[in-house]
């Protein structure tokens, strides 16, 4: 059992979310702030009502809103025009399957007949009043007043819920999020105690008492307490004594931590401690049938990094897993086409990029895919000269690299351009190719005419058959005289530098990179660094 697609309406980053989900993998790849480790949180929420390990409503804070969301309602009132109270909207639909029966219905916004779960944050209608009371006065609330607020968790069949009456099991893993040692401690002692059968929790749980039993009768600690009782009267009129805590909070979670040949887990590298947690908590979930997981590859070696992947593989095979990452390791591992690009509104697949096109990048190593996914904007470039070109050309212009500028600068054969042409195209990513006109200026303009069309794809083909190339290009455009200064070079003629420039492009490049002076950008390269 898995799901088939999540809608998620005003949960904290997440304004408007309609994701389509594969039944095997899904890469989920998206720029930091898009939203993934929230969608991930999001479909958790839905499936347990939990957020943070705890029953969601013991959690229920302003800040779950969308800010937008927030912003307009308080605008709303302030203007006179006040909006409905906001809601958070999280709807799962499942795989149509026979053991969903019960679960489905058409009691979601999409009114489809299918099997799912919703949950709703919403204003509870037994305190309306007191909500119309308080809203009279804008003035007086910055937030969404979730004291009013209830959460109502149901089946698209519209039946309420419980945490043993979820059709479909999942777990949520980010160890990242772990960021001090009682916090840590806590997480991998969860995780322990659901990997452990009832036997040996019983087992354990006897001899942790044992052991408070035994400090109880420990001759220094009989001693110490007589010591106080003789205070009776001084520091109390009861008699005083110190003993191991044998309340409820007090149970042998709280006090056993978790070694790893023989040293606190919470003292081993990060690393570690990170592939602990996502092996743990997988082998912990037997009958789980989703995997939710944020970026495994933190802290993480590339050895390390592919044997957490390789378990990872082995784990959830049978399963579905819904994975985040930033790294062109994980992708490639788990395949390209699993992965989606991820926006915080929809996905796209790169598997729906044209055939052959997909079959090229499957062959990639996939770092460069994954550098103009991520990035803000990039430029495509044919190899390592017109990349310092093109880096040194925006630099003059912006007085910043282009990375500073979030832009990436991407050293592509030209023969693969169409390639990343046709990924920019699907995901409607921002790209400018810079391309010689090898002589054939017309012909070039002609063979990329279909990208041009798209409002994000610039194509930026040297001018002049004349000059087809990039040295002669640099040579026109900045003259024999300036070029020999730039260069540190004194030949007589054009053809005799053009000649020295074309048998040392690299270290003409990158001359030009290092010099203090500028040098005049050819034209087709000045419209790629606007």
């Amino acid at each position: 059992m898995t799901i088939e697609r999540v809608i998620v309406r005003n949960y904290r980053t997440l304004y408007h979310t309609d994701l389509t989900l594969g039944p095997g993998t899904n890469v989920i790849v998206g720029d930091n702030e898009s939203g993934k480790s929230m969608l991930l949180e999001a479909i958790n929420l839905a499936l347990k009502c939990q957020l943070s390990r705890r029953p969601a409503a013991y959690e229920l804070h302003p800040f779950l809103f969308n800010s937008k969301t927030v912003a307009d309602f308080i605008q709303s009132h302030r203007s006179g025009k006040p909006q409905p109270p906001p809601e958070i909207l999280i709807e799962v639909y499942f795989r149509d399957d026979k053991a969903l029966a019960e679960f489905k219905g058409t009691m979601n916004s999409e009114m489809l007949d299918r099997p799912g779960v919703v949950l709703r944050v919403k204003l509870d209608d037994n305190l309306k009043e007191q909500y119309a009371e308080y809203v009279k006065d804008p003035t007086g609330f910055n937030s969404i007043p979730v004291e009013y607020y209830e959460i109502e968790w149901l089946s698209f069949a519209g039946g309420p819920l419980s945490s043993r009456a979820t059709p479909i099991k999942s777990v949520l893993i980010d160890p990242s999020s772990i960021y001090n040692t009682h916090a840590a401690n806590r997480y991998v002692v969860e995780i322990v105690r659901d990997y452990l059968t009832k036997v040996q929790s019983v087992k354990l749980a006897l001899s942790y008492r044992k052991l408070r039993d035994e400090f109880q009768g420990d001759g220094d600690i009989t001693a110490i307490n007589a010591d106080l009782a003789s205070k009776t009267g001084l520091i109390s009129d009861k008699v005083l004594s110190v003993a191991m805590d044998v309340t409820s909070r007090a149970s042998w979670e709280t006090g056993v931590m978790p070694h790893l040949d023989d040293i606190p887990l919470t003292l081993v590298g990060k690393g570690e401690q990170n592939a602990i947690k996502v092996k743990l908590a997988m082998e912990a979930s037997n009958t789980c049938d989703v995997f939710l997981m944020e970026e495994p590859e933190n802290h993480l070696s590339h050895t390390n990094l592919n044997r957490l992947i390789s378990k990872i593989i082995s784990k959830s095979d049978g399963r579905q897993l819904i994975i985040t990452t930033h790294s062109s390791f994980v992708l490639n591992k788990l395949g390209i086409d699993n992965t989606i690009m991820f926006d915080g509104s929809s996905g796209v697949r790169l598997k729906d990029l044209p055939a052959k096109t997909f079959a090229y990048f499957k062959k990639l190593p996939g770092y460069d895919t994954l550098r103009m996914i991520l990035a803000k904007r990039s430029i495509l470039v044919e190899g390592p000269s017109d990349e310092l070109i093109v880096q040194k050309a925006f630099y003059q212009k912006h007085k910043a690299l282009p990375l500073e500028k979030g832009v990436e600068v991407i050293s592509v054969n030209s023969l693969a351009f169409k390639r990343f042409l046709d990924i920019a195209r699907l995901l409607k990513i921002t790209v400018a190719v810079v391309t010689d006109n090898d002589a054939k200026e017309a012909a070039k303009t002609v063979n990329y005419a279909e990208y041009a069309k798209e409002p994000n794809i610039t194509v930026c083909i040297a001018k002049n058959d004349l000059w087809p190339t990039l040295e002669p290009q640099l040579l026109h455009a900045n003259g024999r005289k300036k070029l020999n200064a730039l260069l540190g070079t004194d030949y007589p003629d054009n053809d005799s530098l053009l000649n020295y420039m074309k048998l040392n492009k690299t270290d003409v490049a990158l001359a030009l990179f290092d010099n203090v002076d500028a040098f005049t950008v050819p034209d087709y390269i000045q419209d790629a660094i606007q």
